[in-house]
């Protein structure tokens, strides 16, 4: 059996993934991406790194004027630990999208009409940045879905204080699978981190490493093969989309008691629009698996805003497995089935 290489290269070991999952098979190829598919959309636009670290300012800590880590070396950092820990893999190239872009002027602008401005006059950064990292030679195949390895970080200037001193900074990192059919991203609890405070590059790349050591892709694939043995009936599924519309209302000590979900009323809709059209998840009319209602959530996501990307992407796992967990007669997502 091929085994799926996990490890660090001075300590490389082969994680056996027949105890937990299918055979996961290893290639030398670099898998060529869909460039007409994005793993988030909403109000994202798709640059470069060079654009990034070339065309964009680097916003500081207003009170002692100390660097931020911009978001460049935010995403070389991690791609930098992605190849050293996943040495001899095929590392792709980041897709990255950002979003609020804030305007600025150089100081001999200042006095200029905005029509008269030049482009050597403008300066900009972005508020919220995204990317994501393909390791394509390490894949898998869930219920004929190709699945690649990857890695996502998440940026979002407006989750910090930059009107004070320098402290540490947020940002958000998870690994997982992209499903290749859709660019939905996969994202399991043991490979996310959702409040990673570090103060410089160092620190990052270190925490980096810290999360690729902690995550057990085989545990994640087993989870997500698991749920391809459960279906639900049209009834059930609509009942769960009237429950999760209903969830918003709840007053607030009730909804507390219950397991979270993070979707929007716009996504919820989103869901029950691909449940009918979309071609690789829909089942209008017949039973619906639950890896395919797990699609139908991720793929809401992607009209998330980048800086509750992440979380929503975890949450689709806790509503996907939850409610799969209640099918089979478990009580913690009952409330969403009856």
């Amino acid at each position: 059996m091929n085994n799926l290489v996990i490890m660090p290269t001075e300590n490389r070991e082969r994680m056996n993934l027949g105890e937990f999952a299918e055979e996961a098979t290893i290639i030398e190829e670099t898998a060529i991406s869909n460039k007409s598919l994005h793993f988030i959309e909403a109000n994202t636009q798709e640059v470069s790194l060079s654009h990034l670290k070339n065309d964009c300012i680097t916003p500081v800590f207003a009170k002692d004027n100390e660097l931020t880590v911009n978001h460049a070396a935010f995403i070389e950092t991690v791609w930098e630990a992605a190849n050293s820990y996943y040495n001899g893999e095929t590392i792709g190239t980041p897709d990255i999208r950002v979003s609020h872009v804030i305007k600025g002027r150089i100081p001999e602008a200042i006095h200029k009409p905005a029509n008269q401005l030049l482009e050597s006059d403008k300066t900009i950064y972005y508020e919220r940045a995204a990317f994501s990292i393909d390791i394509p030679t390490i894949y898998e195949t869930v219920e004929g879905n190709k699945l690649n390895l990857s890695i996502v970080g998440v940026r979002a200037y407006n989750q910090m204080n930059l009107y004070s001193k320098k402290v540490p900074e947020l940002f958000r990192l998870a690994i997982g699978f992209k499903n290749q059919v859709c660019c939905n991203m996969c994202i399991f609890t043991d490979g996310y981190k959702d409040d990673l405070r570090v103060s410089n590059t160092s620190e990052l790349y270190r925490s980096a490493l810290e999360l690729f050591n902690n995550y057990n892709p085989a545990k994640h694939l087993y989870l997500m093969q698991q749920l391809g043995n459960t279906s639900m009936s049209e009834h059930q599924f609509a009942q769960i989309l009237g429950k999760m519309r209903l969830y918003q209302c709840l007053p607030n000590g009730y909804q507390k008691r219950m397991p979270r979900m993070l979707l929007t009323d716009t996504q919820i809709n989103s869901v029950a629009k691909a449940y009918i059209n979309d071609e690789n998840f829909g089942s209008f009319g017949n039973d619906l698996n639950m890896w395919k209602f797990y699609n139908l959530l991720t793929g809401a996501n992607k009209s998330s805003y980048i800086d509750s990307f992440l979380d929503r992407s975890l949450n689709a796992t806790e509503m996907a497995v939850g409610i799969n967990a209640a099918l089979h007669g478990d009580e913690h997502y009952k409330w969403f089935i009856d």
